[in-house]
């Protein structure tokens, strides 16, 4: 019965703030139960690694080249090794493309813990710009699940 009531608080703190900051217990399962909690809501969820975004705007905004990994063959005629294959926006497609009916998009990051103040920063003004996009970042473990405001946690960084 804990989990519903915790689960509706956790579900409008997120709403009124935009993007929090969780530090959840390190054998995991916690993050699963909010997740499906904000699904049930109207959200729909994208679940992502911090480690290796490279920049956050370009990699959830816009167009972005990828290059992948080139096996030890070289091309022709180019500097860098293998081929540029440009992907869309993360975020911007998902909401283009999202289901009638929902409110919006939760970007879920683990192993947020090695994103910089300014990379942090980014996330709560990307939550403020546009109010479909809601972010929960990972910070650390904890021996309960644990949530507040990220800005908060950017003044202190």
């Amino acid at each position: 019965m804990g989990l519903l009531v915790l689960g509706n608080r956790f579900v409008r703190d997120l709403e009124s703030n935009g993007a929090l900051a969780v530090r959840v217990p390190l054998e995991g399962g916690f993050e699963g139960r909010y997740q499906r909690r904000m699904r049930a809501t109207g959200y729909e969820s994208l679940h992502l690694s911090a480690r290796g975004l490279g920049d956050l705007s370009a990699y959830l905004r816009d167009v972005h080249g990828v290059r992948p990994p080139h096996l030890g063959k070289k091309s022709n005629g180019q500097a860098a090794v293998g081929d540029r294959y440009f992907v869309p926006p993360v975020l911007d497609y998902r909401l283009e493309r999202m289901a009638p009916g929902m409110k919006g998009i939760v970007l879920w990051l683990i192993e947020g813990h090695i994103l910089s103040s300014q990379e942090l920063a980014y996330l709560v003004a990307l939550c403020e710009a546009d109010t479909r996009i809601k972010v929960v970042v990972e910070l650390g473990g904890e021996r309960v699940f644990k949530w507040f405001p990220l800005k908060d946690s950017v003044q202190s960084a």
